[in-house]
């Protein structure tokens, strides 16, 4: 009986992303966007020594140079003695990196983001059992004149207990390639644009701002835990507090609907 309900829950949760998520097409995904690298990762504050949590990003995408799409894969992972119960998933993009679809999953609200983060889709997993994983396929687009970020949290439940998060952390090449059909960028990595064309004019002195014109307040981000960041403790900015607590919110209220109409 508790296995119908929990298929019935799942299917529920895949009818309402495939309403909402953009069609992926078979098209959008890349040869084998295999994961195999949780760099830029740490455990939560508050996770219990018990639950070890982890998630796992491709070493390398590619990016189309004529459309800026891409995909890859988001794999969470259970690397501790016991079941995790139910946990969170986020996958979030932030700067040049817009996450458009993650299969199985649900566009967070706009309203519901941190700032500094463009886009994000919330995976609830009922239970990872001990020595599992599970994947995610993502498409998103990259904007290569631009760098990009993105990033991976696991919560409790669909509370704010953070239990791990990858990132933000960068994709991007040092070297790019604009005449080829598409840009390899690597995990890790700032990008760096392709340089203008010759004969554009070099770029003069930066002006300096007046006296008059005080300098924007940076908005509040997501803490950055990528390595070249430097490990920094994941709630310092305070913005993944909020991200998780409101769309935690949010989300409940999603399967609570959604498990209502299945009834």
């Amino acid at each position: 009986m508790e296995q119908k309900k929990h298929r019935t829950a799942l299917a529920a949760v895949g009818l309402f992303a495939a309403l909402l998520v953009l069609p992926l097409g078979s098209a959008a995904f890349a040869d084998d966007p295999t994961p195999g690298s949780g760099q830029g990762g740490s455990p939560g504050p508050s996770a219990p020594a018990d639950v070890k949590i982890g998630t796992e990003l491709p070493k390398e995408i590619k990016v189309s140079n004529s459309s800026g799409d891409t995909t890859l894969t988001a794999k969470v992972i259970n690397k501790g003695t016991k079941d995790t119960g139910q946990i969170t998933l986020s996958v979030l993009g932030l700067d040049g990196m817009r996450i458009t679809g993650v299969q199985g999953c649900v566009p967070v609200p706009q309203e519901k983001l941190p700032k500094g983060v463009n886009t994000g889709f919330a995976c609830v997993i009922d239970n990872l059992a001990a020595g599992k994983d599970k994947s995610y396929t993502v498409s998103a687009t990259y904007d290569l004149k631009a760098t990009g970020k993105i990033c991976l949290p696991v919560t409790e439940g669909t509370g704010d207990k953070l239990l791990w998060q990858q990132g933000p952390v960068p994709f991007g090449t040092t070297k790019p390639t604009p005449n080829a059909p598409d840009t390899p960028l690597l995990l890790g990595t700032d990008n760096v644009p392709a340089a203008p064309p010759s004969a554009s004019p070099s770029p003069s002195t930066p002006a300096t701002p007046t006296p008059t014109s005080p300098a924007p307040t940076p908005p509040a981000q997501l803490p950055k835990t990528g390595v070249n960041d430097g490990v920094l403790p994941l709630l310092a900015a305070g913005g993944l507090l909020l991200f998780v607590g409101t769309t935690g919110v949010w989300w409940a209220n999603t399967r609570h609907q959604q498990r209502r109409r299945t009834h």
